[in-house]
């Protein structure tokens, strides 16, 4: 069996005097940021391979639009 597996460091959240609520906060930004509710919700259901690539190239095509929106942008 191939071990395709992905290493990678665990996330970790310090729960701290804060609470809880601001712990499950902090690891939900996380999770966001590091992309892997987006990868859940993809995997949730099968993509033909044809709808997978054109919505790569859209979401290629958004990144290009949002750089370009960036560069527009005058610097102070």
């Amino acid at each position: 069996m191939p071990s395709d597996a992905i290493q990678c460091k665990p996330l970790e959240v310090l729960v701290s005097d804060r609470g809880i609520e601001r712990a499950i906060k902090m690891l939900k930004r996380k999770l966001a940021s590091e992309g892997v509710l987006r990868e859940l919700k993809m995997r949730r259901h099968y993509m033909k391979p044809s709808v997978k690539r054109r919505k790569k190239q859209a979401e290629a095509a958004r990144r290009r639009r949002k750089r370009a929106r960036m560069d527009a942008i005058p610097l102070k």
